[in-house]
């Protein structure tokens, strides 16, 4: 699997023949305006909730590349109206795609459409196949449905979590959710993009470090083989 980070919360990932979007605010993240949005391909885009953050590139990058967005019920339903097919989901669900099995997990976090729109519960994925397990966690708080996962999911190999505390939990609560979650490889998402939630990046991985665990922070633009 490749993960290129795109900023925020984005994420793309090539996994065999697909290519998977998470989470896609680009054009409207001025740290990632290096980023052509033109040159992302996708066969499907996932998105953790409805937030503008979260969502911002979602309907132009879907209606170029033909990719089908996979969400909750609220959110399809939302760009259904808009021409874009979609496969809807809600929590504790699974679906066996042709890239691998999704399931669709809690998230403590809220959930609004950019016109306004109820954008349903806010969840995060957890995605399998041959090749590799990973939870992509979406903006959460920290809470005890993480020890789920490893309960009713294939062992993760690495997972993505939101760091930058204020909206979401911070790194020290992210280091619980690795032990919560049985990860030891962690790629932190949702920092330094706004004041509220700058980070000491040097402080983050010592935090990681010394529970015995890893944190990437990948540069936006930047990829990783996992």
């Amino acid at each position: 699997m490749k993960l290129t980070y795109l900023g925020q919360s984005a994420f793309h990932l090539q996994t065999g023949d697909h290519q998977l979007l998470f989470d896609p605010m680009i054009a409207t993240n001025p740290m990632a305006s290096h980023v052509d949005l033109d040159t992302i391909d996708a066969d499907y885009i996932l998105l953790s909730h409805g937030h503008g953050d979260h969502v911002a590139d979602a309907e132009y990058i879907s209606k170029r590349t033909n990719a089908k967005i996979i969400s909750n019920f609220e959110i399809v339903s939302w760009y259904e109206q808009k021409g874009i097919s979609g496969h809807p989901m809600n929590l504790g669900g699974k679906f066996s795609f042709d890239f691998g099995t999704v399931k669709y997990v809690q998230a403590v976090h809220s959930s609004v459409l950019p016109d306004g729109s109820h954008g349903g519960s806010s969840g995060g994925f957890v995605i399998w196949n041959n090749s590799k397990s990973f939870y992509f966690a979406g903006d959460t708080a920290l809470t005890l449905d993480m020890k789920l996962i490893p309960m009713t999911c294939p062992k993760l190999d690495f997972a993505i979590l939101p760091i930058g505390d204020n909206f979401t939990m911070g790194y020290d609560d992210a280091v619980m959710a690795a032990d919560f979650i049985q990860c030891d490889k962690i790629i932190g998402c949702h920092f330094d993009t706004f004041g509220y939630i700058k980070i000491d990046h040097e402080k983050a991985v010592k935090a990681f470090q010394d529970a015995g665990k890893e944190l990437i922070l990948l540069n936006i633009g930047q990829s990783t083989d996992l």
